[in-house]
């Protein structure tokens, strides 16, 4: 008998996982939405380092308390099909892993209430229970996505063969390129012409890809 080889999806976030930006739904609290959203644009098309671009956002949110966190988790919307894409594949016994160039304060709870138990996202700085427009820690960028696949791989026993990426932006692209198999989910074009396949719509339509078949 053939032993069961262990498998891996790992997941964006923002935009692939749920329907939003969640740096946008902040900055709409602290009134920096319209200059958040041309930075995220100009990030997500490659045009300007991911780095660059989450700092110059965070930056906008200097002052907001830390309640808007509680605001902002009510604001999350699944995309179609998420649930059910992570639920086939976790009752298949696939691990699951999220890796976000968004924030843990949203991204852990998220996770949580799909049973996931890998992620990874940045932290942001608060002072005084309010945020000081920084991040802490290594910043959750194009080259950390692919390393966390890889980290996630190894956790779980899984060979990078038998791993399946999904993200949107040029800051999935090289967690698309380390995974087995890569998936655009509404991407921008930079991205849709470096996966191994593109999807529009609902997630669980991966699920008719070769990289799922049993």
């Amino acid at each position: 008998m053939l032993a069961v080889t262990a498998r891996l999806l790992v997941m964006d976030v923002d935009s692939t996982l749920i329907t939003g930006e969640v740096i946008e739904m902040l900055a709409a609290h602290a009134g920096s939405l319209d200059l958040v959203t041309q930075i995220t644009e100009r990030a997500m098309r490659g045009e300007i380092e991911f780095a660059t671009s989450l700092h110059e956002r965070v930056a906008t949110l200097a002052g907001l308390p830390v309640s808007v966190f509680d605001d902002v988790r009510t604001q999350l919307e699944l995309s179609p099909g998420a649930r059910e894409l992570i639920a086939d594949v976790q009752a298949r016994g696939w691990a699951v892993g999220l890796v976000s160039g968004g924030f843990v304060e949203l991204v852990g709870p998220l996770a949580a209430s799909l049973g996931i138990t890998l992620y990874r996202a940045n932290a942001l700085e608060v002072a005084d229970g309010r945020l000081t427009g920084r991040v802490t820690g290594p910043v959750i960028d194009r080259a950390a996505k692919g390393v966390a696949l890889r980290d996630y791989a190894a956790a779980v026993g899984a060979d990078l063969a038998a791993t399946v990426a999904i993200g949107d932006g040029a800051n999935d692209l090289d967690m698309l390129a380390t995974a087995g198999f890569g998936i655009a989910f509404n991407a921008k074009p930079v991205v849709a012409a470096q996966a191994d396949a593109t999807l529009t719509g609902r997630l669980d339509a991966a699920l008719d890809l070769p990289a799922f078949a049993v």
